[in-house]
Parts: C-alpha cells; sequence; structure tokens
C-alpha cells in the first residue's frame, strides 16, 4: 500500500504483474526454494497479475487480454496456463502468510481487506464476484480443473488479496510466516532457556488468532510447557479467548496510559512501567 504512486488507491485495477517479476528474477537467479512472503498488498487480483508476468494468458470473449486488477478478471472467458515458466516445476515454492483467509466470500479477500485498499462496498460486492468468476474459469482449464476449487476454499488463498491463490496454482506450500521466521530465528532452541515468553501486538483482537505473530509465539510456547504474556497497545479479547490461545495474561498499555495519543508519543516509558508489572506477577 505504501508504494502507490503518490499514495492513490486503486482497488480495481492494482495489479501483481511486479510480483510475478520478482519470482522470474529469483528464478534467473538460480534460486531453489523460494520463500514468497505477502502481506500490506494493494492488489485484489487474485494473483492474475504475477501468473501473467510468468507466462499465463487471460483472455476476454473476443480473445483480448483482460484488463489489469481484480475489476478485469469480471471479462475472463478463457485462461491458458501452458506458457507458465518451466523453471517453477524445479523449485520449492513456499507461500508464507499471517493470514488464513480463503479467496472470496464472507472471510475472503475483498470482504476482509479491501476496504483497506479503498474499495467501496459496491467495489467489495465486484472484486468478491470477479475473484469466484476467476477461479471459476481455472476449473475449466487444462492443468488445473478441480483444484482451482480446491485452492480458493484453501487457508492462506486470500493472503494479499488472492495472491495466496495464484501461488498455489503454482505449487506453492503454504506456511504461516510466523511458523518461518521462528523457524528462521531459532525460536525452539530458545524456548528452552526461557522462564517466561513475552509476545506482543499494536492490538491484540480477532485478527491476531488468525495466524498473527502472537497466536503463533503462544501455540510454540505452549508446546514446549512456557508460559505467555503479551503486552499491547490494546486489548479487544475477553481473558478466556486469550487462554484458549495460550496467553496467560495481557498487559496493555491503555492500563496505565488510558489516553491512546499518549501511548505512542510516550511507549518507552509505559513499557517500562508494565515490563516492572509483569517481572511482579510472573518473574519475582
Amino acid at each position: 500500500l505504501q508504494r502507490l504512486p503518490e499514495g492513490v488507491l486503486a482497488p480495481l485495477t492494482a495489479s501483481t504483474y511486479g510480483s510475478g517479476e520478482l519470482l522470474r528474477a529469483a528464478l534467473d537467479a538460480g534460486a531453489r526454494t523460494i520463500v514468497f512472503g505477502v502481506g500490506g498488498s494493494a492488489t485484489t487480483d487474485g494473483g492474475a497479475g504475477m501468473l501473467a508476468a510468468l507466462g499465463a494468458r487471460f483472455l476476454d470473449a473476443e480473445g483480448k487480454p483482460v484488463a489489469a486488477g481484480g475489476g478485469g478478471l469480471a471479462a475472463l472467458a478463457s485462461a491458458d496456463l501452458s506458457g507458465l515458466d518451466p523453471r517453477l516445476a524445479d523449485v520449492e515454492l513456499v507461500l508464507a502468510s499471517d493470514v488464513d483467509n480463503p479467496l472470496t466470500g464472507p472471510k475472503g479477500a475483498p470482504a476482509v481487506y479491501g476496504p483497506q485498499k479503498g474499495a467501496s462496498p459496491d467495489d467489495v460486492t465486484a472484486l468478491d464476484a470477479a475473484l469466484a468468476h476467476f477461479a471459476k474459469v481455472l476449473e475449466g482449464t487444462q492443468g488445473v480443473g478441480a483444484r482451482a476449487a480446491e485452492y480458493a476454499a484453501s487457508p492462506g488463498a486470500g493472503a494479499a488479496g488472492g495472491i495466496g491463490f495464484g501461488a498455489m496454482l503454482l505449487g506453492a506450500r503454504f506456511r504461516p510466516g510466523i511458523e518461518v521466521m521462528l523457524d528462521v530465528l531459532g525460536f525452539a532452541p530458545a524456548l528452552e532457556r526461557a522462564a517466561l515468553v513475552i509476545t506482543g501486538e499494536g492490538s491484540l483482537d480477532e485478527q491476531t488468532l488468525h495466524g498473527k505473530a502472537p497466536a503463533g509465539v503462544a501455540a510454540a510456547a505452549r508446546g514446549a510447557g512456557k508460559e505467555v504474556v503479551a503486552v499491547c497497545g490494546r486489548l479487544a479479547l475477553p481473558a478466556e479467548t486469550l487462554g484458549r490461545a495460550g496467553i496467560r495474561r495481557a498487559y496493555p498499555l491503555t492500563d496505565v496510559e488510558p489516553d491512546v495519543a499518549k501511548c505512542i508519543a510516550d511507549a518507552g516509558p509505559i513499557l517500562e512501567r508494565v515490563a516492572e508489572s509483569i517481572a511482579r506477577d510472573f518473574v519475582a
């Protein structure tokens, strides 16, 4: 989103073509394993742009390429994936994402993330229908078939405006982004030495429970028999829900300073006071 030209949102026309160019560059560099981290996108095109950059063709009823972006997929009449870069068959592609949304529906990419990309209610409806149509056309495409419907309903398909769906069509294996990062950081060995695990997020809310870092940290720590507490700016989950997620207790900064603006401006000193509370409650 932050890379949009002049910050102008384009929910119907923004394309993932550049992501396909990045994948092609990785192939050119000889990569054998590609971890495709997705999130914070400005697009909702189901990965169609990415696939086009890698050799796929998406045509309208007149045999012309459909317009870029999710909005253009409403005119899709046929798809041809036979031109996809053959080198993709020889690499391991990992889709790392912190969300587990399907492609479409009430929890799909347009409904959940479209508004933050500038989509109006009518745009959301149009994008959801266009992505559903995209998946339906792919069901009738050689080499895809019923897998299109399976992928569209899979956790992570709706990541980054549906680019997760496109990555799955390329054979990507979905992994929660937090799992990938914990592996990279050597979290498991660090857990062995820990007396208490402290995690955190700006807002602990329903989204936290769907693949965000605190939920992943808590799950890993619980598996190792370690207690977990969370520090947050804002708390919007009851204690019972936190407990089910493996978080023993949460410490919102707003308990120390109710003014959110002051919490942001004076986060350092407030965090010190929160740390004192955690030490008093769990370490002393």
